[in-house]
């Protein structure tokens, strides 16, 4: 027995766990803050991305099958049930249909414009919720950490006058304990400035293929059906079928 603990590799008396035991509340706080930062900044680049993806694989499908309906609303029921792409659609049916009830002047044109433009602002407004989380995140972090940095450095140049010298023993511990706590808050800042880049991109993205649809939605509304893409090949090696009059829906 005496042997095997002779034998044990003794602790790291400069790791991160001796960093925070001498660090006190205030290092234990500070890790704590940064743990919970960047559990947000991961848990949102992911919800993200998924409800990126989602988007992206329902314009996909969008592009494939509504164009061969003969009416908005026949197209409007082959997308999926509350996608971002029906709801573009569903309000776009809805703005022609009450322009009629208005009692005031307004052309179908711009009615319809201001309609489709508030479909796709909303459901822009939904894929930036939690950015600004990112962007705190990364704007902040490194500020936490730097907070670590300087007290940790205090209590160093604590325990040198205390001492009466500046031993390495003396001040090895708190000068650790304020790297750590700086390279934690770069650690926690890098990730969350890059996911809040690429998901603003990917958001980009989204938002201009939105907005392609919603002008061929408001081409279609405004000449009675007569202008809209044409439908994509059935199958590989064929041309692309001519679009044909639709009836109104």
């Amino acid at each position: 027995m005496s042997t095997e603990a002779a034998e044990a590799p003794a602790e790291n008396p400069y790791g991160l766990r001796a960093a925070l035991e001498e660090g006190g509340i205030v290092a234990q706080s500070t890790f704590g803050i940064l743990v919970l930062m960047s559990a947000a900044s991961w848990y949102i680049l992911f919800t993200k991305w998924f409800e990126q993806q989602k988007i992206l694989k329902q314009g996909k499908r969008a592009r494939e099958n509504f164009w061969r309906a003969n009416s908005l609303r026949e197209g409007a029921a082959k997308l999926e049930k509350n996608s971002a792409y029906r709801q573009i659609v569903e309000d776009g049916i809805e703005a022609r249909e009450h322009h009629d009830q208005l009692t005031d002047p307004v052309e179908a044109h711009e009615w319809t414009v201001n309609a489709l433009q508030r479909s796709v602002g909303t459901i822009n407004s939904k894929l930036t919720e939690g950015l600004a989380i990112l962007a705190t995140v990364g704007s902040t972090a490194p500020f936490i950490g730097l907070f670590g940095t300087v007290v940790g450095i205090y209590r160093a140049l604590v325990k040198i006058g205390a001492a009466g010298q500046a031993s390495i023993d003396t001040v090895a511990g708190p000068v650790g304990e304020a790297l750590i706590m700086t390279a934690l808050g770069l650690i926690v800042a890098v990730p969350a400035v890059m996911a809040y880049n690429w998901m603003v991109r990917r958001n980009k993205t989204v938002s201009e293929e939105l907005q392609h649809f919603s002008n061929q939605i408001h081409g279609y509304i405004v000449s009675d059906g007569k202008v809209k893409p044409a439908a994509p090949a059935a199958a590989a090696g064929k041309a692309p079928a001519a679009a044909k009059p639709a009836t109104k829906s």
